[in-house]
């Protein structure tokens, strides 16, 4: 359960990134070279550490690109809050998957007793 809702997140804010790098593009001052290949890359390892969440190291991973994310607010203001949405839901996501498993786990042991 934690693997799928995390990675969930992380598709959609490589979703997000693209259309804010399309906008970040067109509204600010940065090179566009340096605007799309960024904003690509980012996009690119959103989506390859969502595949790696079955692992206790790409949890931590998923949790470093957040910080990441609300750091994309330095190129556009608000990517701060767009960022800091998405690591509060990245959170909750993560909390309310374990608390499943858990429940999940302790059905199972309940019902071979």
């Amino acid at each position: 359960m934690t693997e799928t809702l995390l990675s969930i997140v992380l598709v959609l804010e490589a979703v997000v990134l693209f259309f804010a790098t399309l906008a970040i593009n067109g509204l600010s001052g940065i090179p566009g070279g340096v605007v799309l290949g960024v904003g690509f890359s980012l996009m690119a390892l959103f989506v390859v550490v969502s595949l790696v969440q079955r692992f206790a190291w790409g949890v931590v991973l998923g949790g470093i690109l957040q910080v990441v994310l609300i750091a994309t607010g330095v190129a556009h203001g608000f990517m701060f809050v767009i960022g800091a949405a998405f690591a509060g839901l990245w959170v909750w996501c993560l909390v309310r998957a374990r608390r499943i498993e858990e429940s999940r786990l302790s059905a199972a042991e309940g019902g071979d007793a």
